[in-house]
């Protein structure tokens, strides 16, 4: 339904505020997150855009590089919570727009119910430690902001 892309500069930027907000995480399983995440997703790590970021303008400088990767790779959107560094009226220049989380997997839901609830219940059924059921999993998801996905996922709880 969409192409995931991000960059090393992205893994680098996450994993370093994860762990200022959650310093009882063990930096060794962020890092193994970061492999899964590329091994897991095709063709999803972005180079060779560091060349447009001078070009780039934003609020905060220090964001240009993900719209750099953003238009090098060819996308439409940028998935963030930090929508208010990525402002409409920056983004049109570059035909990008910011969406939340919550409302991108919305989107994909209205576009296609049953695709989201077999990758809800994939992500599900890969989780070990612990191992989690379809009502857990939601509480998991509503501790990532995500109150609209929730509210549509809640009735397919037994089958996620």
């Amino acid at each position: 339904m969409f192409r995931a892309k991000w960059t090393n500069e992205i893994h680098e930027e996450w994993t370093r505020n994860v762990l200022a907000n959650r310093p009882d995480i063990n930096p060794e399983a962020l890092s193994r997150t970061r492999k899964l995440m590329d091994k897991g997703v095709a063709d999803c790590l972005v180079d060779e855009y560091e060349h447009l970021i001078p070009a780039i303008e934003l609020p905060d400088l220090d964001d240009r590089h993900v719209v750099a990767a953003a238009i090098h790779s060819r996308g439409d959107a940028i998935i963030t919570y930090n929508l208010k560094d990525f402002p409409r009226q920056a983004l049109d220049r570059y035909n990008l727009e910011a969406i939340h989380p919550d409302d991108f997997i919305r989107y994909q839901l209205d576009l296609n119910e049953a695709s989201v609830l077999i990758a809800a219940q994939r992500c599900r059924n890969r989780l070990k430690n612990p191992p989690m059921n379809g009502r857990e999993y939601l509480e998991m998801l509503a501790r990532q902001s995500l109150p609209k996905t929730i509210g549509a996922l809640h009735l397919f709880a037994e089958v996620i």
